[in-house]
């Protein structure tokens, strides 16, 4: 290989590797030094110079060293006999140093091929470690891509720089459907280090996704006058939101929802019609559960003395509410309000006082039948008999002659007390 195909080489880098200027010459420096230090034995810092132009593709290596009698040379990487040095400029005298071309040609095609391998193999750690490092400070940060391939188990997109960029599918909201060419936001939620490339994983169904949506739509919330407290998801169908203001003249849901409902709109097409409801934060918790069961009306609620759990009372006619589609409301509310919440009708709020526990009657009723009941959401004598016994038999998988059983052993007891 000789000094053109060299060149050759670099320009190719130059032209089609995402490497810039600077970094281009010291990967190329680096390789030379390299080799060179390796062909004389030694650190060649000092009397070799190597330039680099990286925008033509051109590299020159001066070999420098000072002119000494012929008996006294001792180190002829450093010095050169006097009667070599006037074979290359007659004039030169001892002590007088000479500055010598290396052409690459003196290297050997061996030393060639190294130092292409060598450079390609700089070139490529340079590259993904620059990748790496660009993405770990982009991670939670919003882009957009193009979609280039659409897999059974993620899909795989480039940025404006052809970076390659995966989105596996559990990253991707339900409803998502993407094909080649398609232009996708998301976040960037990690970069690892796989086997020594980058690998740039993104997300759609991230909290921090809707945050960041929200920070682009809503400027009080990027300005820092409305603050995002709480964010909790179930992607595609149901988002909550909680927001505070420290300036009493914003109103923190108004203004992230918009005029109309315009900031909020947006937001919701982008993540493929997921419902989002946006409430006021308080460290009230009785008023946040509240808020949060929107938009179901609640009547009272009693929170645990261990501040865990929280048993809510509403009319019947708020508990499909409170419940939501799929029973997305009230998880995603438990989520957001740190509380498993429970939910009941007022009936049962205002008899509570005189309910009966389910294992208060395992001497009368079969274990099993009673961890039946429990399982389906029975924890008293009063949740059961707020059932028909046919919804019973069907929602606990038993008997219709134990249920009727169950029922008769409950009514009694009731039935005793109020003689």
């Amino acid at each position: 290989m000789d000094n053109y195909k060299l060149v050759e080489t670099f320009s190719e880098f130059k032209e089609f590797k995402n490497i810039d200027r600077e970094a281009m010459m010291r990967i190329i420096e680096d390789v030379f030094r390299g080799m060179l230090n390796k062909k004389f034995e030694t650190d060649t810092e000092g009397f070799i110079d190597i330039i680099v132009n990286v925008d033509k593709g051109d590299f020159e290596i001066y070999h420098n060293r000072t002119v000494v009698e012929d008996e006294e040379l001792k180190d002829p990487a450093r010095e050169i006999k006097l009667s070599d040095a006037i074979k290359i400029e007659p004039d030169f005298e001892v002590g007088d140093d000479v500055s010598e071309v290396l052409k690459i040609e003196s290297f050997g095609r061996r030393d060639i091929l190294a130092l292409r391998q060598n450079l390609q193999t700089k070139v490529s750690e340079y590259e993904k470690e620059s990748i790496f490092q660009k993405y770990k400070s982009k991670v939670g940060d919003i882009i957009t891509a193009e979609v280039t391939h659409v897999w059974k188990r993620e899909l795989v997109a480039i940025d404006d720089e052809g970076i390659e960029l995966i989105m596996p599918k559990a990253e991707q909201i339900p409803s998502d459907i993407f094909k080649k060419g398609d232009t996708v936001r998301a976040i960037v939620k990690s970069v690892d280090s796989v086997n020594g490339s980058p690998v740039v994983t993104l997300s759609r169904t991230s909290e921090i996704f809707l945050q960041r949506l929200l920070e682009a739509e809503v400027p009080e919330i990027y300005d820092g006058l409305i603050t995002v407290k709480r964010i909790v998801r179930e992607p595609g169908q149901r988002a909550k939101i909680a927001v505070e203001s420290y300036d009493d003249r914003i109103d923190p849901v108004g203004a992230c929802v918009g005029m109309k409902g315009t900031r909020i709109h947006g937001i919701v097409r982008e993540l493929r019609n997921e419902n989002i409801d946006v409430i006021n934060w308080t460290s009230n918790p009785q008023l946040f559960i509240s808020r949060a069961l929107s938009p179901a009306k609640i009547t009272s609620i009693v929170i645990s003395e261990d501040n865990t759990m929280a048993n809510v009372y509403m009319e019947n006619d708020q508990i499909s509410l409170a419940i939501g589609k799929g029973g997305y409301n009230i998880k995603l509310a438990g989520k957001l309000t740190g509380y498993e919440i429970d939910v009941y009708r007022n009936s049962e709020a205002n008899s509570s006082e005189e309910d009966v526990d389910l294992q208060e009657f395992s001497d009368e009723i079969d274990q099993w039948v009673i961890d039946a009941l429990v399982r389906m959401g029975c924890d008293t004598a009063k949740d059961v008999l707020s059932y028909t016994p046919e919804e019973v038999a069907s929602r606990a998988d038993l008997e219709m002659e134990t249920v009727k059983d169950v029922f008769h052993i409950l009514k009694a007891e009731f039935e005793a007390d109020a003689e």
